[in-house]
């Protein structure tokens, strides 16, 4: 019975077409195609349209046969009205159709168009006993999870993907408004910006017959951040940013890490103060959270009231007031007062833990916070100095969300030759980034900026728990499905 052809249902069968019948086919004006989200939004009603997607639903009855069919271009599905000779054992949850028939007002309150079907055309099957997606089951995350393949096909995934798209949309619209310039940073480089070691190492599948000879002559990684190229550029334009993958080779499956991630990264010259840097943080987070908020509003109340109920009073809260600042220091001293258990020490100097930066936000009234101003010794090398003693900090700012602790990280960058010059010294690296060094003897001058992860993002404004369901192909240790 499940054959892959394609199979064409009409009500007048071949037989019965007269003559005079075949003269008002050829003078019947053609279909005129439409996504779902046209068809259901700004379509004619009495329109003579062609939709085609994948079935949602399938409620044969007696005289009549009822389908929902979604293209993925909206987060409600097109009603299909159909006389019963219409129906089919290929017409099943899951399965292509290309349906062609008459837009008509709904009598149902929940749905302002339907489309009363003349012709509909199986384009592919689908098998619903081995389809691992059941009609009449909501399927959790977890379970999905595991049809990396497949999972685009159901609701949740779906929406997340709209809601991703969107969210991208609003970031790059963030930026352009803004006057920021987009930079294409490479994905292969011969840099370490993060310093942790914790990088992927490209070599050609095919190695050459000399093994010491390396490709491009040097060691060459995938990038963990696209920063120090940025850098580069924000020599010659003010306000620039990038958008794009970063890898990370750190063996961990928690429900927080990937060993592929998007980046989120800007920088901007002229500035000498972490609030020029906050500002843009804060503004970029809350024009791309209410750009997806009108742009996905079904989408996102899917997950909202179904996945994570409840969560939209967090992001409501979370849009409502200015960010609150506290100080690294100060940061301590809540931690230090509660009368919370940590796991981790909270001594001056230590870095803050997931445990502890979930804490602050709540302390601070479960919205997002800036932390500031972090000892010296925990920032990379291009972290700028506030020579501040006995306590030795950097101009370093983080920025805590609610249930996902980190979200941005930055710093104003060391300008300053002598400075920077002896850091690298000290720790070996002066010659590695002896380019580094030539950026700030040439028309240098004071810049910041910080990188946001992308995953993390969407997991904060939907309420996610595992990054895993907020991507669409998780890469992790042991694990790189398709």
């Amino acid at each position: 019975m499940f054959q892959a052809v394609a199979k064409t249902l009409s009500v007048a069968s071949t037989s019965s077409v007269s003559r005079g019948m075949l003269i008002r086919h050829y003078c019947k004006k053609t279909p005129t195609k439409l996504r779902v989200s046209e068809a259901i939004s700004v379509a004619e009603l009495g329109a003579n349209v062609k939709v085609q997607g994948w079935v949602r639903s399938v409620r044969p009855q007696k005289a009549n046969l009822f389908l929902n069919v979604n293209d993925g271009s909206s987060f409600r599905s097109l009603q299909v009205v159909a006389t019963s000779e219409l129906n089919d054992p290929l017409l099943t949850f899951g399965s292509a159709v290309e349906v062609t028939g008459i837009l008509k007002k709904s009598p149902h309150q929940n749905q302002t168009v339907e489309l009363e079907a003349e012709e509909i055309h199986v384009i592919g099957e689908c098998n619903p006993v081995d389809f691992p997606f059941k009609i009449k089951e909501r399927h959790g995350l977890e379970y999905i999870r595991q049809f990396p393949h497949l999972r685009c096909r159901t609701n949740v995934f779906s929406s997340l993907l709209r809601i991703r798209s969107e969210a991208t949309s609003g970031i790059h619209s963030y930026f352009k408004e803004n006057d920021f310039v987009q930079i294409h940073t490479p994905v292969i480089t011969s840099n370490d910006c993060e310093g942790a070691g914790e990088l992927f190492q490209v070599e050609p599948s095919v190695k050459e017959k000399e093994e010491d000879q390396n490709f491009f002559s040097v060691p060459a990684f995938l990038n963990v951040s696209g920063q120090l190229h940025l850098e580069v550029m924000s020599g010659a334009f003010s306000k620039v940013y990038t958008f794009g993958p970063t890898f990370r080779a750190e063996n961990s499956q928690s429900r927080r890490h990937l060993a592929e991630f998007y980046m989120v990264e800007a920088e901007v010259s002229f500035t000498e103060s972490l609030e020029d840097l906050t500002k843009v943080m804060e503004d970029m987070f809350r024009s791309a959270t209410e750009h997806v908020l009108a742009h996905c509003a079904e989408d996102v109340d899917l997950f909202h009231k179904h996945v994570t109920p409840g969560h939209r009073d967090t992001v409501d809260a979370m849009l409502k007031g200015r960010f609150p600042t506290i100080t690294y220091s100060e940061a301590i001293d809540i931690l230090n007062r509660s009368s919370e258990k940590f796991a981790f020490p909270t001594d001056w100097g230590c870095d803050l833990q997931t445990e502890h930066e979930k804490y602050l936000v709540k302390h601070c009234g479960n919205i997002p916070v800036f932390v500031t101003d972090y000892p010296f010794d925990l920032k990379p090398f291009y972290a700028r100095d506030n020579q501040d003693h006995p306590r030795h900090t950097a101009a370093a700012v983080d920025l805590l969300v609610p249930g996902v602790g980190e979200l941005c990280g930055g710093s104003l960058r060391e300008e300053r030759l002598d400075l920077l010059r002896a850091r690298l010294e000290g720790m070996g690296l002066e010659d590695t980034y002896s380019w580094y060094l030539d950026l700030r003897s040439f028309g240098s001058v004071p810049h910041g900026g910080f990188g946001l992860g992308f995953e993390r993002y969407l997991q904060c404004i939907l309420g996610v728990d595992n990054i895993k369901d907020v991507i669409p192909f998780p890469r992790f240790s042991h694990s790189c499905l398709l």
